[in-house]
């Protein structure tokens, strides 16, 4: 498998975790509400992230800014997963952890995408050279 076709596999799935939350997160499901609620963030938070979410996913599939939709996506998880080990705890309304582990695997992906973009970084990436 070449490396473009591992790195556009890695784009996906980053970008499907984090489309499908946005059904949740724009239709105020309960879940949402509750977690952004514990996070004293709701609705502004909420709606907030699923946009920051969406465009995010839209930047890892436009090759010349993959990098920034990779970095978004980092801090927004980073973000989450401190949410989650500090306020709402690892398991959520009995989801026995799966957004945790979901948010691990979107920060991983990420991670990886920005380490591979990092020469086209405007001013930090002429580091990388």
């Amino acid at each position: 498998m070449n490396s473009k076709l591992i790195l556009r596999i890695i784009s996906i799935v980053a970008a499907v975790i984090l489309l499908q939350t946005l059904y949740f997160k724009f239709t105020a499901h309960p879940d949402s509400v509750y977690i952004f609620s514990t996070l004293g963030m709701e609705p502004a938070g909420r709606i907030g992230t699923g946009i920051l979410e969406l465009i995010a996913s839209i930047l890892l599939f436009v090759p010349n800014y993959r990098w920034l939709g990779a970095g978004l996506a980092a801090g927004l998880m980073g973000g989450a997963l401190m949410a989650h080990i500090t306020k709402l705890g690892v398991a959520v309304n009995g989801d026995h952890g799966q957004l945790f582990i979901l948010g691990v695997i979107v920060l991983v992906c990420s991670l990886i995408l920005l380490w591979v973009d990092r020469k086209a970084i405007p001013v930090i990436g002429k580091l990388f050279k």
